[in-house]
């Protein structure tokens, strides 16, 4: 198992947050670290997943020096804040798997974006914060090809493209991405983390601007921002919602449970 922390333990399972945008899930830990991500489908291979291993992959977002935590969901979404408290202040950090603008109902997740969003917020002091991202693809049997982009990084290998858009500094270290920067009161930083195939359509990679306007809520209790309208379905309906694949993939499942023989044809024959 993955090793984390100055005890070298693994966290709990019970210690992750869980976050879905309805096509596939990231987990969280309590210190800032995102331990598993699959993308762009539940049962597709991991790009972050020091869960299983701890050479496959992570992303830690967290103060440089010595800190406590503690974190909770936004209302009921899946918009999960950690607050990370040093001595000398307290940063706020907000994840989210955005949703598509607009999305409601039945229409939640059919066409979400595959991005996962991460938002610093300075709360009290100045809080000196650092950021690696460690992609690993296929479960961590591929590191991938890293080269800066005008604001970001991109990380490509295999099938999968990964771009991460932020105005922090951001230094390419051998297989991963290292930043440090300063977060006093007041500063949002936004780090967005954007998916594309590797080949054939929607493979090209394009840079934009993370939002900086403060989370709010939208209409029915969904949290959105007015600029990217990203919404995440109510925390209540999440094992039903979110731990299921999208609509496309459910009715092509279904038509192949329409065209299985029937219990007395088996009989039959």
């Amino acid at each position: 198992m993955a090793e984390d922390g100055p005890d070298g333990k693994q966290p709990p399972i019970a210690d992750y947050g869980f976050l879905s945008d309805c096509h596939s899930a990231a987990l969280v830990d309590r210190s800032g670290s995102v331990d598993w991500w699959c993308l762009p489908r539940f049962d597709s291979s991991s790009v972050l997943g020091r869960l299983l291993d701890p050479a496959a992959g992570h992303w830690s977002l967290r103060p440089v020096d010595d800190f406590s935590s503690e974190r909770g969901y936004v209302g009921d979404t899946l918009v999960l804040r950690t607050v990370l408290s040093s001595a000398s202040g307290t940063v706020s950090v907000t994840d989210a798997l955005l949703l598509e603008p607009g999305a409601r109902g039945h229409e939640i997740g059919l066409r979400s974006p595959h991005v996962l969003l991460r938002r610093v917020v300075g709360e009290q002091g100045t809080v000196r914060m650092s950021t690696d991202l460690s992609v690993r693809m296929e479960y961590g049997r591929t590191e991938p090809h890293l080269r800066h982009l005008p604001g970001g990084v991109e990380a490509k290998g295999g099938p999968v493209t990964l771009t991460l858009s932020t105005e922090v500094p951001l230094d390419l270290d051998g297989g991963s991405v290292l930043g440090e920067f300063d977060v006093t009161t007041g500063d949002v930083i936004d780090l967005r983390l954007s998916y594309a195939p590797s080949f054939g359509p929607g493979s090209h990679t394009t840079m934009s601007r993370p939002s900086r306007t403060p989370w709010t809520v939208g209409p029915r209790g969904l949290p959105s921002t007015p600029d990217t309208t990203a919404t995440m379905p109510i925390r209540s309906a999440a094992a039903r919602s979110c731990c299921r694949a999208s609509p496309t993939d459910r009715r092509g499942r279904s038509s192949q449970r329409l065209r299985r023989p029937s219990p007395r044809r088996w009989a039959e024959r």
